[in-house]
């Protein structure tokens, strides 16, 4: 991969985290503040990135599709002129919560093909280790909370449907209650997870350089942070409240559980 062309790839990269930023903010939020300065940001990074894949296209004298690092590059752009495309057409603004997260982390994984300097300081080392695991771990705490919130949301509203309430749902939090703390939980560990895994990915690259991509650990980590994602999507855009909510975060806290046992292991290989 060319110098001039890993470069605009990852000043695309850059602009993306724009995006990321404003799904964030607006999960936390729920008000698209950023929107514009995300979505101007957006299109400039189509454009980096654009460059970026004509000049490893010359460079290589075919389309740069040839590994994981140039597949997740194109597949990413591809997604970001089709979101752009859709958007400038429909004002499809919703689906931003969900295109916004997925093109940045996608560009950020083809932006680390080429390998940097190994770690200079092991204090440095051990400090990213550690906010990724317990930016991790916090979000796998909230959503630990949003799935049993979920779940009792559920049960008592079967209840209330069934207008016969026992005493035990009585002591319960009310619905309204139980609805705002599941998107703010949901919210804040969605920031976390994303904290989590970009941290991962930058310190596995420093740490492994381009072998960390075929890592078991890491594929169940891109899964927990997809089902992650999939859940504020169709929380935060398409409305999604009680069954639906509990059954996909019960699934996301499995994701995370593997996720952590895996990441168990692969600490055993790494730290001295």
């Amino acid at each position: 991969m060319g110098d001039s062309g890993i470069l605009w790839l990852r000043v695309a990269a850059g602009l993306y985290s724009l995006g990321l930023l404003h799904a964030i903010l607006t999960v936390l939020r729920r008000r698209e503040s950023l929107f514009r300065v995300a979505l101007t940001a957006f299109s400039l990074g189509a454009v980096f990135q654009l460059v970026a894949i004509v000049e490893m296209g010359a460079a290589q004298g075919r389309l740069p599709v040839n590994d994981i690092f140039e597949t997740m590059s194109f597949l990413a752009w591809v997604v970001t002129v089709v979101f752009l495309a859709i958007h400038y057409r429909y004002n499809a603004a919703s689906l931003s919560v969900f295109i916004f997260p997925l093109v940045s982390v996608m560009t950020l994984v083809g932006a680390l093909r080429d390998p940097v300097s190994p770690w200079s300081n092991p204090v440095v080392r051990s400090s990213a280790l550690a906010v990724h695991v317990v930016a991790s771990l916090l979000g796998y705490a909230a959503l630990l909370f949003t799935a049993t919130a979920s779940v009792v949301y559920l049960m008592q509203e079967r209840q209330l449907k069934r207008k016969n309430i026992p005493a035990i749902f009585r002591a319960l939090p009310p619905l309204g209650f139980l609805d705002d703390m599941i998107s703010k939980s949901l919210g804040v560990g969605f920031l976390f997870i994303t904290v989590g895994l970009v941290l991962g990915i930058i310190w596995a690259f420093v740490e492994t350089g381009t072998k960390w991509i075929g890592n078991g650990s890491v594929v169940i980590a891109f899964v927990t942070w997809a089902v992650y994602l999939a859940l504020v999507f169709f929380r935060v855009s398409a409305g999604w409240r009680g069954r639906k909510t509990a059954v996909l975060s019960i699934i996301a806290l499995i994701c995370c559980l593997v996720t952590w046992i895996a990441h168990a292991q692969l600490q055993r290989r790494l730290l001295p």
